[in-house]
């Protein structure tokens, strides 16, 4: 099947796609990445990352890294997430992976509907951004699979979350954890964990 992304949103500007990872998680960091694909970029599996599955979000990851422009991954831990909110906390994570691009974009799609201005680069919110595209998909693809292998490594510390299976989200088998074993240090202690799933976090909206 033909994959519909567009691989630019314009021609003129060098144009980074930005994504994130694990806004809605209990435990764990939030991260985000940045990509500046070149043009033609065309992978047929390339999607948004809940799209794809884990072993072809892994081998798209070693195709966008070898083949991006430029790409970076970064996270914000969950004591910061504490402290300034998820949302922040999920721009900030844009901001310090767009810290680290060469060249540096003149454009910024950002997936979602909402973000904080980065310097002066001017930038474009778009709702479901990882499905319309190529660099917007690819930065949730490099998100969602640092994340993971992060994740992983955090379970060997916590194995009875099983995060190594549920990735920090709020699983029944994660929350039955949380409901035998308490929450560890890993756990967003900010967000209102409630044994239903239900995840309240009162700052996640402030401006």
């Amino acid at each position: 099947m033909e994959n519909p992304l567009r691989c630019h949103y314009q021609d003129e500007l060098v144009e980074a796609g930005c994504d994130e990872a694990g806004r809605g998680c209990y435990a764990g960091p939030v991260f985000a990445s940045a990509v500046i694909l070149p043009a033609g970029f065309y992978h047929p599996l390339l999607n948004d990352s809940k799209q794809v599955t884990p072993e072809n979000r892994d081998e798209l990851r070693v195709f966008i890294e070898a083949r991006a422009i430029a790409w970076a991954v970064a996270r914000v831990d969950h004591d910061e997430i504490d402290k300034i909110n998820i949302l922040k906390a999920s721009f900030k994570a844009m901001h310090l992976a767009l810290d680290q691009l060469k060249p540096k974009p003149r454009l910024l799609l950002i997936d979602g509907n909402r973000f904080t201005k980065y310097k002066r680069i001017p930038h474009r919110c778009i709702v479901k951004g990882d499905s319309i595209f190529a660099s917007i998909a690819a930065a949730s693809i490099l998100a969602k699979t640092w994340r993971d292998e992060y994740m992983q490594g955090l379970h060997a510390e916590f194995p009875h979350y099983g995060w190594n299976t549920n990735k920090g989200y709020g699983t029944k088998e994660h929350r039955d954890a949380i409901e035998r074993f308490g929450l560890c240090k890993y756990h967003r202690k900010s967000f209102n964990i409630s044994p239903n799933g239900d995840v309240q976090e009162e700052l996640a909206f402030m401006d």
